[in-house]
């Protein structure tokens, strides 16, 4: 039988800990490691209609990207809405489980995937992670276009990757691109980062005004897709990778997940 402590572990091999910055809350953050997995979804954010569907769908292990809780509780009451959303799982015994920032970083997460999907050369961190001796892990990630392309066609294939109609972009569309780097999430901090590696273009979620105008400024065309669309799509293929390895358990990405922000 699978258990939570299994998954854990898998996930541990996929997403080690020790990758996730200091900040951030990992790991298994919720549950009974002896309990018994036979159902399990993957999710960006655990919000109302999530918790909603893993009731319904009497889930076992909720494997969120971002963590609920994140920060420490001093009490865990129903006076708060994320106090809420956790008592209402834990009294149905679903357990919780966050990589957040090690899955980022790993050799095989959120970024990697980012890379791979714009078919990107000699990709690598952004900001390698000193305490490793993979060059695979690390911060963000760098590589190059094949064959060069222009600014327009590189934002023709992030939307068909992450099948998304609207995205911001700083730069002109015909500008030619050759070294792209990419952070998921709000990674604005990692500009200077890929300004140091000499990309031409830097992509992420979404970042300030000002980190904007310091692009521009740089000479770096940015392309912000949103959030959601920048993490979403990782935690769909990480239900694809969880679904071929535990065999006796029912995995999918929660369907009832949405974007809280829409073009209008």
């Amino acid at each position: 039988m699978t258990t939570v402590d299994h998954v854990a572990r898998l996930l541990e091999s996929i997403a080690p800990v020790r990758l996730a910055a200091d900040w951030d809350n990992v790991g298994l953050l919720v549950g009974d490691r002896l309990r018994g997995v036979t159902r399990l979804m993957t999710c960006l954010t655990i919000t109302g209609p999530v918790v909603e569907e893993a009731l319904e769908e009497q889930v076992d292990l909720i494997v969120a990207h971002h963590p609920l809780p994140f920060r420490p509780l001093k009490k865990l009451t129903t006076d708060t809405h994320e106090g809420r959303l956790v008592w209402r799982l834990a009294n149905a015994g679903v357990s919780i489980y966050s990589a957040h920032t090690a899955f980022d970083s790993a050799a095989a997460g959120i970024n990697q995937a980012w890379a791979e999907g714009l078919d990107l050369d000699n990709i690598g961190p952004l900001e390698p992670i000193s305490a490793s001796d993979d060059p695979a892990i690390g911060v963000g990630r760098r590589g190059e276009t094949i064959g060069g392309a222009t600014l327009d066609e590189l934002v023709g294939a992030i939307k068909r990757l992450l099948q998304i109609d609207g995205l911001h972009v700083v730069g002109p569309s015909n500008r030619k691109v050759s070294r792209v780097g990419i952070a998921c999430g709000s990674a604005g901090e990692l500009l200077e980062a890929a300004i140091a590696e000499r990309c031409d273009v830097f992509v992420t979620g979404e970042a300030r005004f000002h980190t904007v105008l310091a692009a521009e400024a740089a000479d770096t065309a940015m392309v912000l897709v949103g959030h959601y669309a920048s993490e979403r799509f990782g935690m769909e293929r990480l239900a694809t990778q969880l679904a071929a390895a535990l065999t006796d358990v029912t995995v999918w990405a929660s369907k009832r997940e949405t974007d809280p922000l829409r073009w209008a």
